[in-house]
């Protein structure tokens, strides 16, 4: 069996079960092959698989998929659309019934299509809390939507209470929305703001991006959690987090020796 080498003076990180430092992972629709492939290579750096957009509603293979994460010990969440579509047609109770009857651990709940209002989006987040871990998303899908931080915050804040496990800030697949600009830059300012409101431990900041990952990890340290990370990103991903990449390795940490010259 594998084991890392240990010879090098590296940030400490959470280590599975955990709580902060969540490596969440964007599954487009990875054949099984893939999926498998993936788990033995970069399993114990995955917490969470989220099955993208409607597909887990469509995949033959789902109860295939869902039988490698939990031998690998990962998280299967629904995206939030499927979510919202349901509700929207009034299909919840059915949603519920269906995820429970394939023991999916996780659902999502956003406000993508902004069709909720987020009292009855935390309504939402309290009825599913009873059955699953529940990831609420704040944002908007649409990058002409405004991006109000105060209201960014207020719904976070009532997630939080209404059960949710961790809030999501929305940046989607391609990183242009929500929490960033049309060219991918950051909103620092919305950031900050929901920094200084709501526990960072409990917020996955969406960060497909390299670049984006790279401010996370720099702001916020090896333990930031970040989401729909591309399965080809998350060795990447790690040694953006451990300073193992030049992006990253000269930040500073408790303990860390000079660089010898």
């Amino acid at each position: 069996m594998w084991k890392q080498p240990d010879f090098l003076d590296l940030p400490a990180r959470a280590v599975k079960p955990r709580s902060q430092g969540i490596t969440h992972v964007l599954d487009k629709g990875l054949t099984t092959p893939a999926l498998e492939a993936l788990l033995w290579q970069a399993g114990d750096l995955i917490d969470v698989v989220k099955i993208g957009w409607g597909i887990g509603y469509i995949d033959p293979t789902l109860e295939d998929r869902l039988k490698l994460c939990r031998h690998a010990g990962v998280m299967v969440s629904l995206g939030g659309t499927l979510l919202e579509i349901a509700v929207a047609q009034g299909r919840l109770d059915a949603l519920r019934r269906w995820a429970a009857a394939h023991e999916i651990d996780a659902v999502e709940v956003s406000n993508g299509l902004q069709l909720l209002p987020v009292e009855r989006k935390a309504r939402l987040v309290r009825q599913l809390s009873a059955d699953f871990v529940v990831f609420a998303e704040a944002g908007a899908k649409d990058g002409r939507a405004p991006v109000r931080p105060d209201c960014w915050v207020t719904e976070m804040e009532a997630d939080l209470a209404a059960g949710a496990r961790w809030v999501i800030a929305e940046g989607r697949e391609s990183g242009t929305v929500g929490l960033y600009h049309a060219d991918g830059h950051i909103r620092e300012e919305l950031v900050e703001v929901i920094a200084s409101r709501v526990p960072v431990t409990r917020v996955i900041f969406e960060a497909p991006r390299k670049s984006q990952q790279t401010w996370f990890v720099q702001r916020f340290g090896p333990d930031v959690n970040l989401g729909n990370v591309p399965p080809d990103e998350i060795l990447p991903l790690e040694t953006l987090r451990l300073g193992l990449r030049a992006d990253t390795v000269a930040l500073p940490w408790p303990g860390r020796p000079a660089v010898a010259s």
